[in-house]
């Protein structure tokens, strides 16, 4: 019986883990990261600078878009991320259009020729997922 019970539990184990969806703790992942500003035809019309979680994005803010992939990985709103290469944190105030997947818009202010010199980049990003509550 006992023997049942534990390759029942270990057949069910691997599958339980699968669905648990994203991991707790420090995160790393290698993403596409391009650069964005606060140009009307880059933001929502008639409201330029007004990210889709609401907040409102000013020059100078150390800001990112995610794409929606990556909110299921943890990279919600208001998380503080760090960007392999860039100096301090930013903080994920936006989010991408749902074509996107594993990316990152870098928010650069009003600054067109900074964000068109970044261009187009394969980053590595650090952040941490709180505990998961049970």
């Amino acid at each position: 019986m006992k023997a049942i019970l534990r390759r029942g539990l270990m057949l069910t184990l691997p599958l339980v883990l699968l669905g648990c969806g994203r991991g707790e703790g420090p995160q790393t992942m290698e993403v596409t990261a391009t650069a964005y500003t606060m140009a009307e035809d880059e933001t929502k019309k008639g409201n330029v600078g007004l990210a889709a979680w609401g907040d409102q994005l000013e020059p100078g803010m150390k800001a990112i878009a995610v794409s929606r992939d990556l909110i299921d990985e943890g990279l919600d709103h208001k998380t503080e991320v760090r960007i392999e290469g860039l100096d301090g944190t930013y903080i994920v105030r936006d989010k991408m259009n749902k074509r996107w997947k594993k990316k990152i818009d870098i928010f650069m202010g009003k600054d067109k020729e900074k964000a068109l010199e970044w261009g187009k980049k394969t980053v590595t990003i650090h952040w941490t997922n709180p505990p998961t509550e049970e």
